[in-house]
């Protein structure tokens, strides 16, 4: 059920997103995502500094004085954003959650795309497939989006991402850039993975908290996976117990970093707690202009 505290939060979202995309964001997106080609627009006479291999010989031979062909680019993409809303997501060490800061980095894409004119679109998945988009122009559907990043109820508290990415592969027929946003605590996707990337861009977007990297030195607490409701008491004050955690997260990301590189895929972090437009921004400008 969508409560007006909600309403108010999406609303809030929107107006705060459409300013940050006004003023520096779609400049980014549209420099990093150039479109599929160029097409033809017009004949126009030639001018000093024009490239003379646009030439339209036959107008110029026409006309007795050199014509140029002029192109523009094809900028219509296909955007869909792909949103885990697992219970993972709903945890947060400070004023947002990680499902906030995923919201607030959808919300970004999907207006860009929509003042770009690309058609945008939206999955929203857990242990189960919750709610599906197809992509679309038309400004509702972005605004929906935002609507739904923040305010959906999921019904399913796990994580299948492989299941949402054979569900992707299924339904999109035409060429899209995937902005998968995630903390990816998930396991066995590569295979699905690598074969939407040979047709499609992917984009990870990992959303961190910063407790996840450093626990601190608290003594006993009681924890609760957010995901099946085990609960277990773990004595941070051990260092044992916090050196053993340090190592599981760092297999984990190495074998994030190396899943995301066989399937040539991009990757974002962005922090709970950090402004996420400047990490989108910098991922987009490095994308448009690689040293």
């Amino acid at each position: 059920m969508i409560t007006p505290e909600l309403l108010a939060q999406v609303r809030r979202l929107t107006i705060r997103s459409r300013r940050a995309v006004e003023q520096v964001f779609a400049g980014a997106y549209r420099s990093a995502f150039r479109g599929k080609g160029l097409e033809f627009s017009e004949v126009r006479e030639y001018v000093p500094g024009d490239d003379v291999r646009t030439i339209d010989w036959n107008v110029t031979a026409r006309h007795g004085r050199p014509f140029v062909k002029r192109f523009d680019e094809e900028r219509e993409l296909t955007v869909v954003l792909a949103l885990d809303l697992s219970g993972s997501l709903r945890f947060g060490s400070l004023a947002k959650s990680k499902r906030d800061t995923a919201a607030e980095a959808g919300a970004l894409l999907a207006l860009a795309a929509s003042r770009n004119r690309d058609r945008v679109g939206l999955l929203l998945f857990t242990d189960r497939i919750e709610h599906y988009l197809p992509p679309s122009k038309s400004r509702a559907r972005s605004l929906r989006i935002v609507r739904d990043l923040v305010a959906f109820e999921p019904r399913g508290t796990g994580t299948d991402l492989r299941g949402a990415l054979v569900f992707l592969g299924r339904v999109l027929r035409r060429r899209a850039v995937l902005f998968i946003l995630s903390d990816w605590f998930a396991d066995s996707f590569d295979q699905p993975l690598n074969h939407l990337a040979r047709r499609h861009e992917i984009v990870a977007v990992e959303v961190v908290d910063l407790l996840e990297d450093a626990l601190p030195a608290r003594g006993l607490l009681q924890t609760r996976d957010l995901e099946t409701g085990a609960t277990r008491l773990v004595d941070l004050a051990s260092s044992s117990a916090r050196r053993e955690w340090r190592g599981t997260r760092a297999r984990r990301q190495r074998a994030l970093k190396e899943t995301l590189t066989r399937a040539r895929a991009g990757r974002i972090r962005v922090t709970c707690g950090s402004p996420v437009a400047p990490e989108l921004v910098r991922h987009f400008e490095q994308r448009a202009y690689p040293r």
